[in-house]
């Protein structure tokens, strides 16, 4: 069994010998500071599947049982998907008496960081599972290219 200090110490990583060796990536050190944070933050409901469907595909699968479509809400801003649910007023409204009570009904706030050119395609929910498609478009600009030595001229990938 690990002790406090052990498990601080082992959540902790000092990633400064990787700067030295990583030119225009220190958006990278942000990045992955912000996300260990918000992990930190963040409990384990709803719990959640990330898939890889192909190179460029990929789905969340949430476990969203109880809640309706008008109670969740996605939203994508600055490489962010924030998916959010709220139960309605009149459902707490109701004085209910649980003898067991397993299936979670409360609020949540659950945020995946997505890379660079990953855009959200959509989201359906069916038998309280809320499916989150997303896909890496990378712009042409951005595709790897030949550059042919002596003439100057880039050569089109085919």
């Amino acid at each position: 069994m690990l002790s406090l200090n052990e498990d601080i110490i082992m959540r902790t990583v000092d990633l400064s010998p990787l700067y030295r060796s990583f030119i225009g990536l220190d958006h990278l050190a942000s990045l992955m500071d912000s996300a260990q944070r918000s992990s930190e933050k963040q409990s384990g409901f709803p719990p959640y599947n990330i898939e890889a469907l192909d190179e460029d595909k990929y789905q969340i699968t949430m476990a969203v049982a109880g809640f309706s479509e008008q109670e969740l809400s996605l939203q994508s801003e600055n490489n962010t998907l924030i998916v959010t649910g709220e139960k309605s007023n009149k459902d707490a409204q109701q004085e209910r008496k649980f003898i067991h009570q397993g299936i979670a009904e409360r609020n949540f706030e659950r945020k995946f960081q997505l890379g660079d050119h990953i855009k959200v395609l959509g989201a359906e929910l069916e038998n309280g599972l809320l499916v989150i498609d997303l896909e890496r478009e990378v712009p042409e600009a951005m595709k790897p290219r030949k550059i042919e030595i002596g003439s100057g001229k880039l050569i089109e990938n085919s």
